[in-house]
């Protein structure tokens, strides 16, 4: 296979459907690379030699691959572009599988850095990484104070019993994948269902809100919020729990799981929590819940990791230890039920 044809892009096809729906927008052939470290739908960039575009799609064979993901992505960051919250500018949707095998978008190319580990916040220092990560919060309120009304997102989910919904979620996607004991994860999710807060006014949530899915441009000012998979409108607290989780270090050496927390300058989980509430006007009082929860979502999603690699359905290294840091996952989603 040629190193300008990736699996699941065809740069010819692209060209043909660009030239038709955007003329002259590309000024020569087009090659494409797969940008790694995607969690599930697959992001490439493509060029002319002379400017750049991104393309996202569904994975490969992914039985589930419908329009509608893709759509919504779409969705969401073409309502968002014309607002302050950071996005990509997108550029074409296509629903028609013929061009690469499944529905696509193409947006513009941001100028920006993911960081993924504390190892890569290093060489900005420590003052650097506190403002990127403060940004971060800023960035959040920005997105939460966005009038999904106004901008053509009042129908963009069904906030009405989001936690509970939520929960029961999860709690499927458990039962879907258990083949071991977990001590406290059912304890865990019962105290969670029992001490349910009511929800603030809804907002667009983007479900998967950390450091390593938006891009840190010059200035360390954030140039894009991505990954948009997860979003939809519901309670705009359950991003500031899972932004307050991914900020609490965990020391687990050798640990798969991506984290920047131990970098110096990382804000404390409190300073984030409090910037929030006073740039938000937002209750926090239950932010323990959603911390919580947090940690409850993300031991559910890797024990379904552990899962598949048990029945040696997954590729790659690294999927030996996701097992040993579930139980790690359920003593954090208590101890912060306890405390909060």
């Amino acid at each position: 296979m040629s190193p300008d044809h990736p699996p699941g892009l065809d740069p010819d096809r692209l060209r043909g459907l660009l030239d038709r729906e955007r003329p002259g927008l590309v000024r020569g052939p087009l090659t494409g690379r797969l940008i790694e470290g995607g969690r599930s739908n697959l992001t490439y960039t493509v060029s002319d030699g002379g400017s750049t575009w991104v393309v996202r799609r569904p994975p490969l064979g992914h039985v589930l691959a419908t329009a509608h993901d893709m759509r919504r992505e779409h969705r969401v960051i073409s309502a968002l572009h014309p607002t302050d919250v950071p996005v990509p500018r997108p550029l074409l949707l296509c629903e028609d599988e013929e061009v690469l095998g499944a529905p696509f978008y193409v947006m513009e190319f941001v100028e920006g850095t993911p960081y993924r580990t504390a190892e890569q916040l290093a060489p900005l220092g420590a003052e650097r990484t506190r403002d990127a990560v403060l940004s971060l919060v800023d960035t959040l309120v920005g997105l939460h104070a966005v009038d999904p009304a106004a901008v053509g997102l009042a129908d963009f989910g069904r906030p009405e019993g989001f936690l509970d919904r939520q929960l029961r979620r999860w709690g499927k996607q458990l039962d879907a994948s258990r083949n071991r004991e977990l001590a406290g994860i059912d304890e865990l999710h019962a105290t969670l269902g029992r001490r349910l807060p009511v929800s603030p006014a809804p907002s667009v949530v983007h479900g998967d809100y950390r450091l390593d899915n938006v891009l840190i441009g010059d200035g360390d000012r954030i140039t894009a919020i991505l990954d948009w998979e997860m979003s939809t409108l519901g309670d705009p607290l359950t991003d500031l729990g899972l932004l307050v989780m991914y900020s609490i270090p965990l020391e687990l050496p050798g640990s798969p799981i991506s984290t920047t927390a131990t970098a110096a300058g990382h804000p404390a989980p409190a300073e984030l929590v409090e910037r929030y509430a006073a740039r938000s006007g937002r209750d926090v009082s239950a932010v323990a819940w959603y911390t919580a929860f947090a940690w409850f979502k993300l031991a559910v999603i890797l024990e379904g990791i552990h899962y598949r690699y048990t029945l040696g359905q997954t590729v790659g290294g690294g999927f030996d230890r996701i097992g040993d840091l579930v139980p790690v996952f359920i003593e954090h989603g208590l101890t912060t039920l306890q405390e909060g």
